[in-house]
């Protein structure tokens, strides 16, 4: 509790304060009034709708992309390498990998690849993919692409872990009554490894939402795929417009407490919050 109070409670108090503060009369940059206002969500609403909608646009489909990669790579982990521990181990240290690599410099190494002059765009343009004078580099595919790799050990991992539990003498029941494989896997295997993709699923969805690296104009993203995270830090650091950013990150925190809250309550798995 005094973890929770110190670290979580304290720095989103002070986000709602400072999202109903209101310029300060001396007109001195950085400085506020506070006043019980709302017209800082307002104005937030108003100026940047369009990158709210492609910050859980962008979230959903990366996170989508994530499991449909994530998942044969978590069941052959889990299941068909169960009885080979050398290769198991060999695995998940390679989905492991990542982790060791900062985050700025994995999708550094993404702009890289879709770089002009780098032989991936060369290849994709000269199948006639790409517009002349049309790159990947600021496209919403670039900025897609490299989160869904940045997250795809966040969803692996839960995966891997209801299937490394699954039963498999439940899956050799299914086939001795005569279930073919694609009725096994969706009557038995994916239903018992449901925990794990809504625990990947949210470890997932709910940071991308709030990425601010990705989208960055510095890195794969352009004028035209803007995150809420760009928004905020650019409030925040540059414009240095304090209430206006606070309220974004109010706004951002509630919305993925509401789609998250839905999500787990539709999906049955409450328990996991």
């Amino acid at each position: 509790m005094i973890y929770l109070g110190l670290f979580f409670l304290t720095p989103f108090v002070s986000l709602v304060i400072t999202s109903l503060k209101t310029a300060s009369m001396t007109g001195e940059i950085g400085m506020y009034d506070y006043a019980v206002q709302i017209s800082n969500y307002a104005y937030a609403v108003d100026q940047y709708l369009p990158q709210i909608l492609r910050s859980f646009a962008y979230a959903l489909v990366a996170t989508l992309m994530a499991l449909l990669i994530s998942y044969p790579i978590a069941y052959f982990i889990g299941v068909k390498a169960r009885n080979k521990p050398l290769l198991q181990a060999l695995l998940l240290t390679l989905v492991i990998a990542p982790f060791f690599i900062s985050f700025l410099l994995r999708t550094f190494a993404w702009k890289q690849i879709f770089s002009n002059e780098s032989p991936v765009t060369q290849f994709i343009s000269s199948l006639g993919l790409l517009a002349e004078g049309q790159y990947i580099i600021g496209t919403d595919f670039a900025v897609i692409a490299g989160l869904t790799y940045n997250f795809i050990p966040f969803m692996t991992l839960p995966i891997y872990t209801s299937l490394e539990r699954l039963d498999i003498r439940l899956v050799e029941a299914g086939a001795d009554l005569y279930a073919n494989p694609a009725k096994t896997f969706w009557k038995i295997t994916f239903p018992l490894s449901l925990p794990g993709v809504i625990s990947g699923t949210l470890l997932t969805f709910i940071p991308i939402s709030g990425d601010y690296v990705s989208a960055s104009r510095d890195f794969l993203g352009g004028s035209d795929t803007a995150m809420i995270g760009n928004v905020v830090e650019a409030n925040f650091f540059r414009i240095q417009d304090y209430p206006t950013a606070s309220a974004l990150s109010v706004m951002l925190m509630a919305a993925i407490v509401i789609l998250v809250s839905m999500y787990v309550r539709k999906s049955g798995t409450e328990d996991l919050l």
